[in-house]
């Protein structure tokens, strides 16, 4: 550590009384932090999206014949409102993700507080999860649509499909909506959690 010590003196260049010593000290480089391995990325990383709460949807949609699958998601976002569009994240290896490339149509199941249940049903494995809600095929492709535990359901055309590491990015343009407003089911900090706005008056977009 390098010290500059300044001693302060008269006009006459003599001290006045004892000497004022003032001390400064050299900025010292900051140390950058260590590289992060890819898992403690992935792990910090995890702990940052938990501090983002979202709503909770259930992704459905129907094999050929007509077998539902569905999965609980929320990565989902909208895209554009002309025309309207949204986005879902699928795991590359999910048979959600196949049953919607082979009909090229989904349904977003948007949850309410009410419909915790269902999160949890969806998004654990299980051989039979259309037998733990209630639902029905709706519209011309049949495509999933949970009745009890939503309080929205929008039908989407695929309408494009990218991958991205080991997920899918899955735009659909929005053919169908039913609304109710109800209170939503949000998840973040690793929990289910009700969220209780000051009124449930219909929504304005703002595009």
């Amino acid at each position: 550590m390098n010290h500059v010590i300044n001693v302060v003196t008269d006009a006459a260049g003599r001290g006045r009384g004892a000497p004022v010593t003032a001390i400064a000290t050299a900025a010292t480089a900051a140390t950058p932090p260590a590289a992060l391995t890819a898992p403690e990325l992935a792990h910090a990383y995890c702990g940052l999206m938990s501090g983002f709460p979202t709503g909770v949807a259930v992704v459905t949609s129907a094999a050929a014949d007509g077998e539902p699958f569905g999965l609980t998601c929320s990565s989902l976002t909208s895209v554009t409102l002309a025309p309207p569009t949204l986005l879902v994240c699928i795991g590359l290896h999910s048979r959600t993700l196949a049953a919607i490339r082979g009909l090229g149509a989904f349904g977003v199941n948007l949850l309410h507080a009410r419909g915790r249940r269902a999160a949890e049903v969806f998004a654990s494995p299980g051989p039979d999860r259309f037998g733990a809600v209630a639902w029905e095929p709706h519209g011309r492709d049949g495509v999933p649509r949970l009745t009890d535990d939503t309080l929205g359901f929008a039908c989407c055309d695929l309408a494009e499909l990218r991958t991205v590491g080991d997920h899918a990015l899955v735009v659909g343009r929005v053919a169908e909506v039913l609304y109710t407003p109800d209170t939503p089911l949000l998840y973040g900090l690793r929990r289910f959690a009700a969220w209780q706005p000051d009124n449930l008056e219909e929504p304005t977009c703002v595009s």
